[in-house]
Protein backbone atom coordinates (compact mmCIF):
# COMPACT_ATOMS: atom_id res chain seq x y z
CA UNK A 1 0.00 0.00 0.00
CA UNK A 2 1.76 3.34 -0.90
CA UNK A 3 2.63 5.36 2.42
CA UNK A 4 2.29 8.94 3.16
CA UNK A 5 4.62 10.37 5.20
CA UNK A 6 3.30 13.20 7.32
CA UNK A 7 4.15 15.03 10.50
CA UNK A 8 0.90 15.77 12.98
CA UNK A 9 1.20 17.42 16.34
CA UNK A 10 -0.98 16.40 19.57
CA UNK A 11 -2.11 19.88 21.04
CA UNK A 12 -2.88 20.05 24.53
CA UNK A 13 -3.94 22.97 26.34
CA UNK A 14 -4.23 24.25 29.88
CA UNK A 15 -7.77 22.30 30.73
CA UNK A 16 -5.70 18.92 29.39
CA UNK A 17 -8.49 19.12 26.14
CA UNK A 18 -6.36 18.41 23.15
CA UNK A 19 -6.97 19.98 19.86
CA UNK A 20 -9.05 18.19 16.79
CA UNK A 21 -8.89 19.41 13.32
CA UNK A 22 -11.05 18.64 10.34
CA UNK A 23 -10.12 19.25 6.73
CA UNK A 24 -12.45 20.87 4.24
CA UNK A 25 -14.68 18.22 2.48
CA UNK A 26 -14.07 15.25 4.80
CA UNK A 27 -15.95 13.93 8.17
CA UNK A 28 -12.58 12.54 10.16
CA UNK A 29 -11.01 14.47 13.23
CA UNK A 30 -7.48 14.37 13.37
CA UNK A 31 -4.28 15.75 14.53
CA UNK A 32 -3.31 19.07 13.02
CA UNK A 33 0.47 18.61 10.69
CA UNK A 34 0.48 17.36 7.21
CA UNK A 35 2.74 15.68 4.57
CA UNK A 36 6.30 15.81 4.79
CA UNK A 37 7.91 17.78 1.63
CA UNK A 38 10.94 16.57 -0.52
CA UNK A 39 14.11 17.67 1.87
CA UNK A 40 12.54 18.63 5.34
CA UNK A 41 12.74 16.98 8.59
CA UNK A 42 9.56 16.00 10.16
CA UNK A 43 10.18 18.72 12.30
CA UNK A 44 9.96 21.37 10.06
CA UNK A 45 6.90 20.06 8.06
CA UNK A 46 5.25 20.19 11.58
CA UNK A 47 6.53 23.55 12.11
CA UNK A 48 5.44 24.87 8.28
CA UNK A 49 2.03 23.01 8.76
CA UNK A 50 0.98 24.43 12.24
CA UNK A 51 2.00 27.78 10.57
CA UNK A 52 -0.36 27.39 7.82
CA UNK A 53 -3.15 25.47 9.46
CA UNK A 54 -3.07 27.12 12.67
CA UNK A 55 -1.53 30.47 12.36
CA UNK A 56 0.88 29.33 15.37
CA UNK A 57 4.49 29.54 15.78
CA UNK A 58 5.33 27.10 19.13
CA UNK A 59 8.85 26.69 20.21
CA UNK A 60 10.84 24.10 19.04
CA UNK A 61 12.33 23.44 22.38
CA UNK A 62 9.05 23.10 23.93
CA UNK A 63 7.84 19.90 21.23
CA UNK A 64 7.99 16.39 22.23
CA UNK A 65 8.56 13.66 19.84
CA UNK A 66 6.75 10.67 20.50
CA UNK A 67 7.69 8.51 17.10
CA UNK A 68 6.56 6.91 14.33
CA UNK A 69 2.95 5.28 14.19
CA UNK A 70 1.72 3.45 10.52
CA UNK A 71 -2.08 3.55 10.43
CA UNK A 72 -4.63 3.48 7.51
CA UNK A 73 -4.55 6.97 5.71
CA UNK A 74 -8.33 8.78 6.71
CA UNK A 75 -9.25 10.37 3.52
CA UNK A 76 -6.92 8.83 0.74
CA UNK A 77 -8.07 5.14 0.11
CA UNK A 78 -5.98 2.20 -0.03
CA UNK A 79 -3.05 4.33 1.61
CA UNK A 80 -0.93 4.30 4.86
CA UNK A 81 0.03 7.40 6.78
CA UNK A 82 3.65 7.20 8.20
CA UNK A 83 3.21 9.68 11.02
CA UNK A 84 6.31 11.28 12.79
CA UNK A 85 3.85 12.24 16.40
CA UNK A 86 4.96 14.96 18.00
CA UNK A 87 2.91 16.89 21.37
CA UNK A 88 3.15 20.14 22.42
CA UNK A 89 1.31 22.75 25.27
CA UNK A 90 -0.57 25.41 23.82
CA UNK A 91 -2.17 28.36 25.25
CA UNK A 92 -2.86 31.33 23.00
CA UNK A 93 -5.59 31.62 20.37
CA UNK A 94 -5.89 29.44 17.11
CA UNK A 95 -7.18 30.46 13.71
CA UNK A 96 -7.95 27.63 11.22
CA UNK A 97 -6.69 28.24 7.82
CA UNK A 98 -5.45 26.59 4.41
CA UNK A 99 -7.45 23.55 4.03
CA UNK A 100 -8.66 23.64 7.57
CA UNK A 101 -13.32 23.78 7.67
CA UNK A 102 -13.24 22.84 11.71
CA UNK A 103 -11.22 23.24 15.02
CA UNK A 104 -12.27 21.70 18.38
CA UNK A 105 -10.66 21.19 21.62
CA UNK A 106 -12.22 17.97 23.40
CA UNK A 107 -11.09 15.94 26.33
CA UNK A 108 -9.54 12.47 24.97
CA UNK A 109 -11.98 10.58 26.85
CA UNK A 110 -14.87 12.54 25.07
CA UNK A 111 -13.05 12.64 21.46
CA UNK A 112 -14.48 8.62 20.96
CA UNK A 113 -17.49 9.97 20.32
CA UNK A 114 -16.54 12.12 17.08
CA UNK A 115 -15.60 10.50 13.74
CA UNK A 116 -11.82 9.97 13.93
CA UNK A 117 -9.53 9.18 11.81
CA UNK A 118 -7.38 5.93 12.35
CA UNK A 119 -4.33 7.48 13.36
CA UNK A 120 -6.11 9.23 15.54
CA UNK A 121 -8.34 6.76 17.04
CA UNK A 122 -5.68 4.10 17.43
CA UNK A 123 -2.62 5.37 18.49
CA UNK A 124 -2.99 8.82 19.86
CA UNK A 125 -5.86 8.40 22.13
CA UNK A 126 -4.31 5.45 23.64
CA UNK A 127 -1.36 7.93 24.32
CA UNK A 128 -3.71 10.45 26.29
CA UNK A 129 -6.07 8.52 28.29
Amino acid sequence: MPEIHIAAAIIINSEKKMLLVRKKNTQRFMQAGGKIEAGESPLDALLRELNEELQIQPNPTQIHYHGEFHAPAANEPGHTVHAHIYQLTWHNPIHIAAELEEARWEYPSDATQLLLAPLTEHFILPLLI
